[in-house]
């Protein structure tokens, strides 16, 4: 995996604290300040011609929150139908959007000097979504940009 390095100088910009969570066998983090809040499995109401990765909407609290299935966003297999994803809600400038994921990990506090570009053969679909990579012990930390994964158009 060929990956560009980063002066010290960009590095100080990225060490941060991430949410993470799994979609398939990948490892996310979103910044942690964007995090509204975590939820387990809620109803989801489909929504007619919506582009496929919206799962649909659910209602938080009396807010209507899109649902975005990460699953389909990185164009991956769906969840087994035996299995609920789990919602992390994030604040985007467009507002609370929630994005459907197979599991929830730790909050990470991460070491900029571990930080690098995103590796040059990430497959297309998540290559667009990727701000980052944090070489982890036995992992690669995925950074998120949640307002490009809320981007659909």
């Amino acid at each position: 995996m060929e990956t560009k390095k980063v002066t010290k100088s960009e590095a100080v910009q990225v060490s941060q604290k991430f949410s993470t969570f799994f979609v398939a066998d990948l490892f996310f983090g979103v910044d942690v300040l964007n995090v509204q809040e975590v939820l387990g499995f809620q109803q989801i109401t489909p929504v007619p011609q919506a582009p496929k990765v919206i799962a649909g909407l659910i209602n938080l609290r009396g807010q209507i929150v899109s649902a975005i299935d990460m699953r389909r966003r990185l164009r991956l297999p769906p969840l087994a139908a035996d299995k609920s994803p789990i919602n992390i809600v994030v604040r985007t400038s467009g507002g609370a959007v929630s994005l459907l994921v197979d599991e929830i990990g730790d909050v990470l506090d991460t070491d900029a000097a571990t930080y690098e570009r995103p590796p040059y053969n990430l497959q297309p679909a998540a290559k667009e979504l990727i701000r980052g990579v944090y070489k982890l012990k036995g992992r690669l930390l995925l950074v998120l940009d949640a307002e490009r994964t809320t981007e659909l158009a």
